[in-house]
């Protein structure tokens, strides 16, 4: 019985080990290893027979459960962070979108926006009336050659500008709103010419 009692009593002691055990076996300093006790991580028991001993198995699983706490605690603090990042500057941007809807709201009712059908209607006016100025340009120019160029020059130059104009108000806009008391613009350009200026043609005939 003895025998068996000294055996048990050795397998009892191989279960504890030292500081300096328990350092090597984490790869630390002794000095961490106090610090570890000291923050409850870790604890030492005391044995039968006097000194201070660290329980094998039970000090690896607290040290492996204190380091994947550690770990887990990092990862979800760097998620917070982003997640606080991210809300901030979702914040800006509402504030910024409120300040902005407000300034447009303000610029609205002072006048300084107008309708969509405000400015269509503007510019179909405005373009009607830069048409008829710009077909109105070969006409008034061949009234003040006239006289001073053969008029059969006259005719070619006038007619070469009126085709210019037109291509380059097509290419300007697709279409044009035209009012229906406004004669639509043809092929013939004495159709939307003014009447002329100036000295009679000679040979008004031809």
């Amino acid at each position: 019985m003895a025998a068996k009692s000294g055996a048990g009593d050795k397998d009892e002691m191989s279960q504890y080990v030292t500081k300096d055990t328990i350092a090597q076996l984490f790869e630390v300093t002794g000095r961490r290893i106090e610090q570890l006790v000291s923050d409850g991580v870790i604890e030492r028991v005391h044995i039968r027979g006097g000194g201070v001993r660290f329980e094998l198995g039970v000090t690896i699983q607290k040290y492996i459960r204190y380091l994947s706490d550690k770990a887990y605690g990092r990862d979800r603090s760097e998620v917070e962070a982003r997640l606080k990042e991210q809300k901030l500057r979702a914040d800006v941007a509402l504030k910024e979108s409120q300040g902005e809807l407000h300034r447009l709201r303000t610029e609205i009712a002072v006048g300084n926006y107008i309708s969509i059908e405000e400015v269509k209607a503007d510019y179909s006016r405005f373009f009607i009336v830069f048409k008829n100025f710009a077909l109105s340009i070969p006409g008034k120019l061949a009234g003040r050659l006239t006289g001073f160029v053969d008029p059969v020059e006259v005719r070619e130059i006038e007619n070469d500008l009126q085709r210019e104009i037109k291509a380059l108000l097509k290419s300007f806009v697709s279409r044009a709103v035209l009012p229906k008391t406004a004669p639509a613009a043809s092929d013939d350009a004495a159709a939307m010419q003014p009447k002329r200026r100036g000295r009679p043609r000679k040979n008004a005939k031809e």
